[in-house]
């Protein structure tokens, strides 16, 4: 499991400049093999700049009283998706195009647990991305990340797909990712809500956030993380239609948690009447020491457990039940994590 920082908020984060790598090209004997490469190159870069000129007039600069991030423009009736943590509690923003008109955007609805949201404007005239299916993305494939970082309109960074399927906690309060792209395309405070994009100028993810390093929690350079375009799809189509989520399709214990002083596992708060873990006769009181085999020393473990699994599915859930002081495993069948 990965833990990292959404990359918003201008005063949560010291940014540092990052030394320019210089590459230095090798000119051999032969002239014919410094043609093939520039002209290489030339076709890389062209087709960068065609992306870059394809995507950002879908990107925006979104702004509230606390901060400010990234969207993109979703469909042709100014819906716009972004981070959930990019809006917080605001309701009222101040959208900016990459043609420099501000509009006034409104909250259609939000999903922390996902850590997305959408937001609306008036759509005339603006370019709705186009999404692609991230399912079909490959560790190595080349991907830029554009966005707002440090209010910087309309900056773009470039990187590789280094992982897929990564589990990413955002932190104590924060979201738990479940399907989470990792990227070396640096994301910096503003970048998040923005476009990560392939060479086929498609949004295959969301930035939203970038890994930690152990000891010294400063932003390590070269890992990054958003959310797959196609996660991201299915809760914005829920969030345009309704406002709100009613199929997260993510699995749900129906306990509230604290955490042990010593990290012996979860403490059980409160229980939901009638969710999975009532009907398996947890009570506040009891300890969660692991779930399906995977120990939870505390909730933002238990929460990146239960992104690995299913509503549906029945696992085993070791326990500590209130004044008992004695281990025990039960079956517990996973609900599914309500909107």
């Amino acid at each position: 499991m990965v833990r990292g920082v959404p990359r918003t908020r201008l005063g949560r984060v010291a940014a540092a400049l990052a030394g320019l790598a210089v590459l230095a090209a090798c000119q051999g004997t032969s002239g014919s093999g410094s043609t093939a490469s520039g002209s290489a190159n030339g076709s890389a870069d062209s087709t960068t700049v065609s992306v870059v000129k394809t995507v950002s007039p879908s990107v925006v600069l979104i702004q509230t009283a606390d901060g400010l991030g990234s969207g993109e423009v979703y469909d042709t009736k100014g819906n716009i998706v972004t981070n959930a943590h990019v809006i917080g509690s605001a309701t009222s923003f101040v959208v900016t195009t990459s043609s420099g008109k501000q509009l006034d955007g409104t909250l259609v609805g939000s999903f922390p647990p996902d850590d997305l949201a959408v937001i609306r404007v008036n759509g005339a005239g603006l370019q709705p991305a186009k999404f692609g299916d991230s399912s079909k993305l490959e560790p190595g494939a080349t991907v830029l990340a554009i966005g707002n970082p440090l209010g910087l309109e309309g900056s773009v960074t470039s990187g590789i797909v280094s992982a897929l399927g990564r589990v990413v906690s955002e932190g104590p309060g924060g979201a738990t990712l479940p399907d989470a792209i990792q990227t070396s395309a640096p994301i910096n405070p503003g970048n998040s809500g923005g476009a990560l994009v392939d060479l086929a100028s498609e949004v295959v993810g969301i930035p939203t956030l970038a890994a930690l390093s152990p000891g010294s929690q400063a932003p390590a350079p070269g890992i990054g993380f958003a959310i797959s375009s196609n996660r991201a799809k299915v809760i914005a189509d829920q969030l345009v239609a309704t406002g709100r989520v009613t199929n997260s399709g993510r699995a749900y214990l129906g306990i509230q948690g604290g955490a042990t002083t010593g990290g012996e596992g979860v403490l059980v708060v409160a229980v939901t009447p009638g969710g999975p873990a009532a009907q398996a006769g947890i009570t506040a009181g009891t300890l969660i020491t692991s779930v399906a085999g995977k120990p939870t020393p505390g909730p933002s473990q238990l929460a990146e457990v239960l992104a690995t699994l299913s509503p549906g599915q029945t696992v085993p859930v070791t326990i500590v039940p209130p004044h008992s002081g004695v281990r025990t495993t039960i079956n517990v069948t996973l609900g599914e994590l309500p909107g």
